[in-house]
């Protein structure tokens, strides 16, 4: 309820940026510092979503992105991400059991992400948001697209936060 006599704030929509990223990628793991610094600067004005790209050549990525859509549906989604891609290493070599423990380890209910990754209750999801990527020309990740510009970091990262942060400033400017 408000007071009709203090007018509403406008709200301004916060900028997008889509981040196409796989949990078993090493590259990722690196962004992570640069998503923390735009979240940083930017607070709300700034929507990080979370796009999967799970890749062919790591072989529990694809599980990792349903597990991520559960910590999500759980309430914790930006959090599992952070804590699976702190431990890459973990997911290459003792497999989808390290998607079970950080779940437990951040209180979220680990046996129904075990029942999410048999009945596949996230998969639509995952496929369509990498059916998305390609169809942007997402090869690699991470990748972001902000403002309609798609910026590749699975060659290098290097001024990628400065060009994401040139480009969400002209986006918040304009509207």
């Amino acid at each position: 309820m408000s007071d009709s006599s203090t007018p509403a704030a406008p709200s301004a929509r916060p900028v997008v940026l889509d981040v196409w990223c796989e949990l078993q990628c090493p590259d990722c793991r690196t962004a992570l510092e640069d998503l923390r610094s735009l979240r940083e600067r930017y607070g709300d004005r700034l929507e990080l979503r979370l796009r999967h790209f799970p890749l062919e050549k790591h072989k529990h990525a694809y599980a990792a992105a349903q597990a991520a859509e559960e910590a999500l549906d759980q309430g914790k989604g930006w959090a599992y991400v952070e804590a699976v891609l702190a431990r890459v290493a973990d997911l290459d070599t003792k497999g989808e059991p390290v998607l079970l423990e950080v779940a437990r380890e951040l209180g979220l209910d680990a046996e129904e992400f075990d029942t999410a990754l048999i009945d596949g209750r996230h998969l639509l999801i995952v496929d369509a948001d990498q059916a998305e990527g390609k169809a942007l020309g997402v090869t690699g990740t991470p990748t972001y697209m902000i403002g309609g510009e798609r910026l590749d970091g699975g060659k290098s990262q290097e001024g990628l936060r400065a060009r994401i942060e040139e480009i969400a400033d002209r986006l918040l400017a304009a509207s």
